[in-house]
């Protein structure tokens, strides 16, 4: 396989993965391009190497920006914008990680906060049984924060040495 094989399988591949990570396919792919240029690459750019429209590319670059996957990069001498990723996996993950912490575990361990001040009968076999699935979910949410918490502070070798240690 040639490298713009390699490089156009790579894209769509990340672009495929991506839509696990809770974003779309064209933001993953733009990452995937800014992942595997050695250069900064303008819109214009990603819009041509992807063949997508300007709004799109906008809307997806600016999405990056905001999950902290991508930047802005000044060029001396330059007029348009140039933007670049994070090379580092570790450090992608990690910013990944703590996006879909704040986006879906945060929410909902704040409204299990919310639901476990119910007022009712304790005694009452509907008031306990949804207390009980409350409780159990913060709980569960709760352990998944501080796991992530975990993941986000540790170092890669450490990290990787203990996940090892798990599955022996």
């Amino acid at each position: 396989m040639n490298l713009e094989e390699a490089k156009r399988q790579f894209i769509m591949g990340w672009g495929a993965f991506g839509t696990n990570w809770g974003i779309n396919r064209t933001m993953a792919q733009i990452h995937a391009l800014l992942l595997i240029s050695p250069d900064p690459l303008t819109q214009d750019d990603m819009m041509e190497a992807l063949n997508i429209s300007r709004g799109n590319a906008n809307m997806n670059i600016r999405d990056l920006i905001g999950w902290g996957l991508a930047e802005r990069v000044i060029i001396a001498g330059e007029r348009k914008e140039y933007f670049t990723a994070e090379k580092d996996i570790w450090k992608v993950v990690r910013q990944i990680v703590k996006e879909r912490k704040k986006r879906e575990l945060e929410p909902i361990l704040q409204l299990m906060e919310k639901l476990e001040q119910t007022e009712g009968d304790k005694r009452d076999r509907e008031m306990k049984a949804f207390t009980e699935v409350v409780t159990g979910i913060k709980k569960l949410g709760l352990q998944a924060d501080k796991t992530l918490e975990t993941l986000i502070k540790a170092e890669e070798n450490w990290f990787i040495s203990n996940l090892i240690k798990i599955f022996r």
